[in-house]
């Protein structure tokens, strides 16, 4: 019994040996030379990713962990087109390996130029995300989130005008923070069967329409109180608490909309599940 309980650790003690060595480090970047303007397809399929505004000096940078043995990083710059392609997307032998959390514990932070147009698609796996594009030049955001735990932020007001952010959540948990500092034109999202949170907090310097589509889940809207917000709701089986909102022919509208400076209109199309609007400053 002994001998082969010595022999069992042995087995494990190797195991935990080859998981180690499979994990990797991976980092890119590309120094700035007056580029004025970049195009990011950013394709990450699992584990934790952060982006941040990056460093004046530098375009791009990429640092990454990740398991060589199911994972490999991405990295293409196309300098005539100013486009870069980042991510990390599956490779190598699949299957199920029973290991340590933190061996596998794949990690990425990727951060852009805060001087340059950025023109930003991102497609997430199961992700743990922490985005943060307040302080970039964010011209153009597209996002689809499968089944992702996603904090999108504007923290600080971006930049540059949005022409416009498209995203798609699936089975996703999604909360996307200070909507009025993005700038941004136009908002639209089509969500699946998440819990997701709109926060248009932030300082608004123009009119927005929003458009939402929830197949079912829940949804959180938290409006802001300095701008005036009329809504239009498509439900059939969701619950809606306007909770401050007052009825207008068939929208919902906010005290003084018809004389605010500002606007958001947001067009709702629910389906199963439940609306809360919260208020904001």
């Amino acid at each position: 019994m002994y001998r082969v309980a010595l022999a069992m650790l042995a087995l494990v003690a190797g195991a935990t040996s080859a998981s180690a060595q499979s994990m990797r480090s991976f980092s890119t970047f590309r120094q700035l030379h007056g580029e004025t303007r970049l195009q990011v397809g950013l394709d990450y399929r699992a584990g934790g990713l952060r982006i941040t505004p990056g460093r004046a000096s530098e375009l791009y940078r990429m640092d990454a962990s990740y398991d060589e043995d199911r994972y490999a990083p991405t990295s293409t710059y196309d300098a005539a087109r100013g486009i870069v392609t980042l991510g990390l997307q599956p490779a190598g032998a699949g299957g199920l390996r029973v290991v340590s959390t933190r061996q596998l514990r794949q990690d990425a932070t990727v951060a852009f130029a805060p001087s340059v147009d950025l023109d930003l698609a991102l497609a997430l796996g199961a992700v743990r995300a922490d985005i943060e594009l307040g302080g970039l030049n964010l011209t153009a955001l597209t996002m689809e989130a499968g089944a992702s735990q996603a904090v999108v932020r504007f923290s600080e007001p971006n930049l540059s005008r949005c022409r416009a952010a498209e995203i798609t959540a699936g089975a996703a948990e999604l909360t996307v923070l200070g909507l009025g500092n993005s700038r941004c034109d136009r908002f639209s999202l089509e969500g699946g069967m998440g819990k997701i949170t709109l926060d248009f907090a932030g300082t608004w310097t123009s009119s927005t329409a929003a458009e939402i589509k929830m197949a079912m889940g829940e949804l959180t809207l938290r409006l802001p109180r300095n701008v005036g917000v009329r809504l239009t709701l498509d439900r059939f089986l969701a619950s809606f608490d306007p909770a401050g909102l007052v009825r207008t022919g068939k929208a919902f509208e906010s005290p003084g909309y018809d004389r605010a400076e500002r606007t958001l209109d947001i067009d709702l199309t629910t389906a199963v599940g439940g609306v809360k609007v919260e208020w904001v400053k």
